[in-house]
């Protein structure tokens, strides 16, 4: 029976992940369901846990293409698992909507029939059966794939072969050349009309077969072939998680300031403190958090904190700014980045810093969930010089260093 994801918003939330290039498109008609298969134990990719649930790019593999499947309007998406493995599914697939978890069984084969069995009941128009080993998942395929069964009962991405292929023996010697015009490297997901490949797994054999396609065209069915992406390569060895070709390390900094006024609360680094005078803006006007989500946005390339809440906009009225450092951490995990380490300087006369430092660093380090031995807060005047030295503002500078996970 299908589990649905109930208990998963209580847990730690895995970052709302969409790595693959997404190209605009309508939404996913209403009718189209999919079937995510990650129920094998991937031995081979040399991880600790099943490679479905092993991270990649900030996220668990599993996590990337049905987050990406949900963007699209998919729904339901069954995720078919290994038996017993409930808590680590649920746990990465925390919060994306409309997930059912079913147990598979003992082939792939096996674990597809089991996830179309369970739609029955409700049944779709159209399904999509994807391999969770293939997390990048591009929006414009399933948008082929899915324009594709207006006149086909099956399609399937597919790209091009490029190298001179033969046959070869067992005694690994050429055997017979081979046309590469003819042949296609297949790919995942792969749409369907729901009644169609149903039917065609009822009726196909015990025996494995090599993918649904093989199902569908062993039942009769025309199947399609649509452009498939490189994205979709699969994760199967050990170095597939280390093929990562984004920098290393990135740096960003950040710089803010906020004129001080009788009447407004003064908050630093998410930490409230009582003085004579609070900072003005538009949010809390923490800016110290201000200017950290800059140097984190700075580091991603990825605009600054106006952009993101700007100040026009009447949600922001008042708001805390820990939601808005939250938010940048959230882009830095989908983008597959943790902190490395972060510098705040604080620039100001009054109040003195040094008495709230450490809460300040718990309260960042809480926030961004960091080890406060990676969340560094210092302050300095500006020898009364300025508006800082003339005690009218305060003004904040941050560093983030970003590091690749």
């Amino acid at each position: 029976m299908p589990r649905e994801i109930v208990s998963a918003r209580s847990m730690d939330p895995q970052p709302d992940v969409n790595p693959a290039p997404v190209a605009d498109g309508p939404a996913a008609p209403a009718h189209v369901a999919a079937i995510v298969v990650a129920a094998g134990k991937g031995l081979r990719a040399g991880q600790p846990l099943p490679k479905q649930f092993a991270p990649w790019r900030g996220a668990p593999v599993v996590r990337h293409s049905v987050a990406a499947l949900a963007a699209a309007g998919v729904a339901p998406i069954v995720v078919v698992i290994p038996e017993g493995a409930d808590e680590p599914a649920a746990g990465a697939l925390a919060g994306l909507p409309g997930v059912r978890l079913v147990t598979g069984g003992q082939t792939r084969q096996q674990s597809v029939r089991h996830g179309l069995e369970s739609l029955a009941s409700d049944a779709p128009r159209h399904v999509l059966i994807h391999d969770a080993a293939r997390p990048g998942l591009p929006r414009a395929v399933i948008d082929r794939l899915i324009g594709a069964l207006a006149a086909h009962p099956g399609a399937i991405p597919v790209l091009a072969v490029v190298d001179s292929v033969c046959l070869g023996g067992a005694d690994r010697t050429m055997t017979a050349p081979a046309r590469r015009e003819e042949l296609w490297r297949v790919q995942t997901p792969q749409a369907f009309r729901y009644a169609d490949i149903l039917a065609a797994h009822r009726a196909h054999p015990d025996a494995e077969a090599g993918d649904d396609a093989q199902v569908a065209r062993a039942a009769g069915m025309t199947v399609a072939l649509v452009d498939g992406d490189e994205a979709l390569h699969k994760l199967t060895f050990a170095h597939d998680f280390n093929d990562d070709t984004r920098p290393p390390i990135r740096i960003g900094t950040g710089f803010d300031v906020h004129v001080l006024a009788e009447g407004e609360e003064l908050w630093l680094c998410g930490v409230k403190i009582e003085h004579t005078h609070g900072l003005a803006g538009h949010s809390d006007a923490d800016v110290a958090i201000h200017a950290l989500v800059d140097a984190i946005l700075g580091a991603l390339g990825n605009g600054d904190i106006g952009q993101h809440f700007p100040p026009s906009d009447p949600q922001w009225r008042g708001a805390a700014s820990d939601q808005f450092l939250a938010h940048a951490c959230k882009l830095m995990a989908e983008a597959g980045y943790g902190i490395g380490n972060v510098d705040v300087t604080i620039i100001c006369e009054a109040p003195k810093i040094g008495p709230h430092r450490p809460a300040m660093r718990a309260r960042l380090a809480e926030i961004m969930r960091v080890p406060e031995a990676l969340v560094s807060v210092k302050a300095t005047t500006s020898e009364k010089l300025g508006f800082t030295g003339r005690g009218e503002g305060i003004a904040t500078q941050a560093a983030a260093s970003l590091v690749r996970l």
